[in-house]
């Protein structure tokens, strides 16, 4: 996927790089931006997730939404911390309304502790700027700090990384072990082969000055073979002695089900070489373990001997600083320093979430020793002297298993230090289809075993080609070895990067994603605490079984469970389309405006694990299902429905408004053309009595799950005004009108649509074609932004109908359809429909309905239990609670008719 040019218009001298840093224009705006300078031009307060402000880390980017027409597109940004001294800040738009108005705007900033106000205004420039200079053979970025030069080409991604005129690091690389056949094979003998990255396209997505990004793609390689591409990002803040990594891979090997041969991943791994200057007594290993706890050592130690350097030597070494002249030292010790060992290699391995362990040699071809262990450690590691040293590390570590950390002939001058995203001690990764089929090789037969464990089998569907893994690695060069508290900082920033933030009163003013749906927490009467007391419990169970079912690993961590087994006390990993999620009902979305009423960093934090992991791992990026995504399955990629409900941008939006995150822009931009999906799988085919041959001028596309993943593409291209932006508007419109205009608008379920000009077919009779999972995915949200941005009444009272209509009673319905809708459910998740549409209709009854419908129809009632139970040995597999009765579905559903319908009728509460 090639990057997301974007023209930066805000001209302050903080930003005079912005519009070179995307490289081409976007084109007009829609029409002529208003001019108004003063309504809701009201300072925004920026404040940190969590406590500590940046810390460590190189640097924070975050969004900040503006309501309809207060900004214009050339508007400047300025920040200040809370004594009122300017801040440097690197601003740059990310969307806009249709009038061409700032709807988000991003702003990078490389300082800060506590909370910084956002005005507009001048922005102060940074005393020490970021600078990239695209000359010669590399790109050369300086953050005034540190400079590091990017290859262009070959297999080193950055070939240097220096501070002042000492180089720190070199020989940046990518590794990639395969190793051909699975330990299930008969081989006696393991063999492994090495691919090395190789650099295809460098990209300088932004050049400063308090933010520069590169964007590096390619594939590995060995000889004539190159396969599993990556996109790295680099990210370098103004005055930075460190920068970040944004390393994706996408799978694009073959491991046949039945088949102990194939491309079985042995480690993934990002690997740099670190010079070595001092004596190796004043070389140092640093290796985080629990939470800032740490293994602190030399290569050589002179602690503990037999023979006692002096105190005051000792305390030195420990603390990493330069020792006194050996000459000064107790002369038993230096005429004998040659005797003591020198450790050159370390090894911190995570193969499981509960228990990592240590282990060093002095070189190798010697054995190991155990160094110490653990239970969770938190990726962090440092190599280096009193002349300088790299400290590493990699976000995620122990819930993203098995993750490994290297250090290599620190006792030579250069050590190698490996951050293994994948661990070459664990099982080869094994991707394969986890059934032999059982005898489903029919459509028939497939809908069966559909029946029975709710899997949606197919054969060959079942494969993991294109589905992709972001992690985010961070690294800094050290003038010298950091003290115990610099060095905490460092590993507190791997755990939790720090993030600005946007507060709820911004993101609910503003007015975007979906107007009026939700507001501010609220327990001024007893009915509205109850609801909230039962909106922190359904967060608060999710949390807590994240931890004791253990839902981690490489390509789990971010995923909850479909549906729980009560007999097993257990949930149903193992049953076909009840195991894991995949944004099954809208989790995500539940997630997400929790976390935009409430600035929780809690719900923040498991949001963003789930965005990276349903955007990357649930989807398709390559192949011939690109754009699509799997239904809820006991693997991720098994199930044979391949969707767009699963891949639906909605999902994406919040995070990447939220923080301005490129690799999640990418992923949006994507979908843009994946209506042309539907011309490669036809959705229906096991069910489809008559011949199909697919038309692109006459394609069957569901107005509910399909259009609402499709538009939200559309929408989000329009809005970022992205390089295909007017063809996403004209898609945006065209679909609008002519789901208008069908006899029965929505409720007449499908249609069909025509590829090449955008638009459905109307139909020339009336049908009623109304689903349960139409609205669940989405819809009732985009319509709402829909409606808001787009003067379109037709399409309007179309929603309206829809929202009118699917609670009502069956008479109601064939009074004004000429049928009814059929057999329907997820009453309670509707109930938001019909607040909605109650409001902007001004109809008492739908308001009436909305909350007899959400209390009193199906999904969870006052009446459950609302707490857990304890559950111990034997009956689970660890102690920790059970709450039997909630179910995913019912949880996404009513989480959303929650918040929805207490901002649109909180007033109305029976």
């Amino acid at each position: 996927m090639s990057p997301i040019p974007r023209r930066s218009l805000l001209k302050a001298a903080a930003v005079a790089g912005a519009a070179a840093q995307f490289g081409r224009a976007l084109g007009s705006r829609d029409a002529a931006a208003p001019r108004a300078e003063s309504a809701g031009d009201d300072p925004v307060i920026l404040d940190w997730l969590e406590d500590g402000g940046l810390g460590a880390a190189p640097g924070s980017t975050v969004g900040v939404p503006w309501p309809k027409g207060v900004h214009r597109d050339d508007r400047t940004f300025a920040l200040s911390d809370a004594d009122g001294r300017a801040v440097p800040v690197q601003s740059w738009p990310l969307a806009y309304w249709p009038d061409g108005s700032l709807k988000w705007t991003a702003h990078a900033v490389s300082s800060g502790t506590g909370k910084l106000t956002l005005t507009t205004g001048a922005p102060a420039a940074p005393q020490k700027k970021v600078t990239v200079d695209r000359r010669g053979a590399t790109i050369d970025i300086s953050t005034g700090v540190i400079t590091a030069r990017i290859g262009r080409s070959g297999a080193t991604l950055v070939k240097s990384v220096t501070r002042g005129p000492t180089e720190i690091a070199r020989n940046g690389r990518l590794v990639l072990l395969r190793q051909p056949e699975s330990e299930d094979g008969d081989q006696t003998t393991v063999r492994t082969e090495r691919f090395d990255g190789a650099i295809d396209e460098v990209t300088v997505e932004q050049a400063g000055p308090v933010r520069a990004v590169v964007r590096v793609d390619g594939k590995h390689r060995k000889g004539r073979r190159s396969w599993l591409p990556f996109s790295i990002r680099l990210y370098f803040y103004a005055g930075a002695d460190s920068f970040r990594m944004v390393h994706t891979v996408t799978y694009d090997g073959q491991q046949e089900p039945g088949r102990a041969s194939g491309d079985f991943i042995r480690g993934i791994g990002v690997r740099f070489t670190v010079p070595l200057r001092d004596e190796s007594y004043d070389r140092h290993i640093r290796l985080g373990g629990e939470g800032t706890g740490m293994l602190r050592e030399a290569v050589k130690g002179i602690t503990g001997l037999r023979r006692d350097p002096g105190a005051a030597v000792q305390a030195a070494q420990f603390a990493g600083e330069k020792l006194p002249d050996p000459a000064t030292w107790d002369q038993r010790v230096t005429t004998r320093l040659q005797y003591i060992p020198e450790w050159g290699d370390y090894t911190l391995s995570q193969l499981s979430a509960d228990g990592f362990a240590l282990r060093k040699r002095t070189k190798k071809g010697y054995g190991w020793i155990g160094a110490g262990g653990g239970r969770r450690a938190s990726g962090f590691g440092y190599v280096g002297g009193v002349g300088g040293g790299l400290s590493f590390g990699l976000r995620d570590f122990w819930e993203k298993h098995p993750a490994q950390l290297d250090i290599r002939d620190a006792h030579t001058d250069a050590a190698e230090v490996t951050l293994w995203l994948w661990s070459p001690e664990a099982q080869p990764m094994d991707l394969r289809f986890y059934h032999d089929g059982m005898g489903q090789d029919t459509f028939p037969e497939q809908l069966e075993g559909l029946n029975i464990t709710y899997e949606d089998y197919e054969p060959e569907f079942g494969t993991p080609y294109g589905i992709a893994r972001t992690s985010e690695l961070l690294f800094w060069a050290n003038e010298s070895t950091p003290s115990a508290e610099k060095l905490a900082q460092q590993v507190e920033a791997v755990r939790v990067l720090p993030q600005l933030a946007a507060p709820p009163k911004q993101l609910i003013g503003a007015k975007v994603f979906g107007p009026g749906l939700f507001s501010a927490p609220d327990r001024s009467t007893p009915a509205k605490a109850k609801i909230e007391d039962h909106l922190d419990f359904l967060f608060t169970y999710y949390e807590d079984q994240v931890e004791m079912r253990r839902w981690y690993g490489f390509w789990d961590y971010g995923d909850i469970m479909h549906t729980y087994d009560t007999v097993r006390h257990q949930w149903r990993y193992d049953v076909g389309g009840y195991a894991w999620d995949n944004s099954e009902l809208s989790p995500d979305l539940w997630l997400w405006y929790a976390y935009l009423r409430s600035g929780r960093a809690d719900i923040f934090r498991f949001a963003e694990a789930m965005t990276r992991h349903t955007g990357e791992v649930d989807v398709y990026h390559l192949g011939k299902w690109a754009g699509l995504g799997t239904r809820h399955g006991v693997q991720h990629w098994a199930d044979s429905a391949k969707q767009q409900r699963i891949a639906n941008t909605t999902y994406r939006r919040y995070y990447y408004f939220l923080t301005a995150d490129e690799r999640v822009g990418d992923l949006m931009h994507a979908n843009v053309d994946s209506d042309e999906t539907f011309l490669v799988l036809d959705p229906i085919r096991k069910i489809r009595t008559e011949p199909y041959t697919p038309d692109r001028h006459a394609l069957s596309i569901g107005f509910g799950t399909d259009w609402s993943g499709l538009v939200s593409a559309w929408l989000t291209e329009w809005e970022r005004r992205g390089p295909k932006w007017e063809k996403a508007k004209a898609r945006v419109l065209s679909t609008m009108e002519t789901i208008a205009a069908q006899p029965n608008g929505f409720v007449q379920g499908t249609g069909l649509y025509d590829l090449d000009t955008g638009k459905f077919a109307i139909a020339e009779e009336p049908v009623v074609g109304v689903s349960h999972l139409s609205a669940v995915f989405g819809l009732n949200e985009l319509c709402a932004e829909l409606i808001d941005l787009v003067d379109m009444p037709a399409f309007d009272e179309a929603y309206y109908d829809y929202c009118r209509y699917f609670n009502a009673t069956k008479a109601e319905q064939a009074a004004r359809y000429g049928s009814n809708f059929g057999s329907l459910i997820l009453f309670q998740g509707h109930s938001r429909l019909d607040a909605y549409a109650a409001v902007q209709t001004g109809d008492d009854k739908l308001a009436d309905r909305a909350w007899d419908k959400f209390y009193r129809s199906d999904g969870y009632q006052e009446s459950a239990p609302w707490k857990t139970e304890k559950v111990t040995g034997p009956t689970a597999l660890v102690a920790g609670s059970e709450a039997a009765w909630v179910s995913t579905n019912d949880t996404a559903l009513y989480g959303l008719a929650a918040i929805e319908n207490l901002a649109l009728l909180g007033h109305r509460m029976p």
